[in-house]
């Protein structure tokens, strides 16, 4: 599957200069002169070595079709996370490197799936939000709620987001896992 540049995404597996790599950290950038591209850190599946690499939004890559496997996260050891196959109950080992900044919103038990290539774990698919409580926002200001401004606030796995002036302490909301963004107050 063709993939443009732009579309490129943490724990993504392309084919690019003959091998296997996956994306760890991908930053979109957008320079004053000349088009945008992706600035993306990518990791050899096959030797471990890492390359960095600008995509062009016209530019494409291959996608590597991987097999996806239903899983339940486990818990965290040292650098590596444990996960649960849902059917065999065998449990793998992943580095959090492949999850990237992501890691910080695995939750004890959260249904993920994990994509593999050759029966060799590379990567994981978090749910797309999830749920958190708010633990540390600043005091909405006398008349701020009348603008659509925003309030940085600490979320319980400690990650900063920015909420909507009425959101407040001990509050749960639902955050977007690839954005990092505020989607809605929970129910």
């Amino acid at each position: 599957m063709k993939l443009n540049g732009n579309e490129i995404r943490p724990g993504n597996v392309i084919q690019h200069q003959d091998t296997l790599w996956v994306a760890v950290k991908v930053n979109a950038v957008k320079p004053g002169k000349g088009p945008a591209y992706a600035q993306v850190e990518l990791k050899n599946l096959l030797d471990g070595r890492k390359l960095n690499e600008r995509f062009r939004a016209s530019e494409t890559v291959e996608r590597v079709r991987l097999e996806q496997k239903d899983h339940t996260f486990l818990y965290e050891e040292g650098e590596q996370l444990v996960f649960m196959d849902t059917e065999s109950y065998e449990q793998i080992n992943i580095e959090k490197e492949m999850v990237g900044e992501r890691t910080a919103f695995l939750q004890d038990g959260m249904a993920v799936v994990v994509e593999s290539h050759e029966g060799r774990p590379i990567g994981v698919s978090l749910p797309e939000q999830v749920t958190l409580e708010i633990t540390e926002t600043e005091p909405t200001v006398k008349g701020q709620t009348a603008s659509s401004s925003y309030k940085p606030a600490v979320l319980e796995n400690g990650l900063r987001i920015m909420v909507p002036p009425h959101i407040t302490p001990n509050t749960r909301v639902i955050v977007n896992t690839e954005t990092l963004d505020y989607v809605k107050r929970a129910d």
